[in-house]
């Protein structure tokens, strides 16, 4: 991982005399440990914007070197985690933004990212999982924006105090949402 390394030789110079090198040390340990636990999960949530994976490794570099920045600083280190995606979600947003203006337009992998295969079933059970794999999708979907979040954020592990928080919502949006979601998902199942 070379987003500290490649990043901070120049950027200690003006303030290097502001944290001990000891102290530095520590905080990219720290950084780099909270990057390899919430790495995969952030990705998928920046991709889940309609960001190339490319794209949502950029957005990945500047959340950590934001998160360094922002511990070197000795601000709040409560829910490090929540913070991540609060900032993975506003990146991700501000770079969906900059690429729609340069191709002005949106081109979503979902098909691809969604496929799930089982290694041995026959004909008959491939089809089943087929049609079931797409009525799950035609749902998700069809879901507005925020439901989505709340769901991919729910799926994800985290609180509902959290989405909110990451989503900017109310804590009773978020219930609300998931509830809505849960159930069309359970209705999908029934027929």
């Amino acid at each position: 991982m070379s987003f500290l390394s490649s990043s901070t030789d120049g950027f200690f110079d003006a303030s290097a005399t502001l944290v001990s090198a000891e102290e530095t040390l520590a905080l990219q340990s720290e950084v780099l440990s909270l990057y390899d636990t919430l790495h995969s999960r952030l990705l998928r949530y920046a991709v889940s914007f309609g960001l190339s994976v490319p794209d949502g490794e950029d957005v990945l570099q500047e959340v950590f070197l934001a998160l360094f920045r922002h511990l070197r600083a000795g601000r709040s280190r409560e829910n490090l985690p929540g913070w991540a995606y609060r900032t993975t979600h506003n990146l991700s947003l501000k770079r969906r933004a900059s690429v729609h203006a340069e191709q002005k337009v949106t081109v979503v992998e979902t098909d691809a990212e969604m496929e799930v295969s089982d290694h041995q079933p026959g004909p008959e059970e491939t089809v089943l999982f087929q049609e079931r794999q797409q009525r799950l999708r035609s749902v998700v979907e069809a879901l507005t924006e925020t439901d989505r979040m709340c769901l991919l954020l729910r799926s994800d592990g985290l609180r509902y105090r959290e989405i909110a928080s990451t989503l900017g919502i109310s804590l009773g949006s978020v219930a609300a949402s998931l509830a809505r979601s849960f159930d069309r998902l359970q209705r999908m199942e029934q027929r």
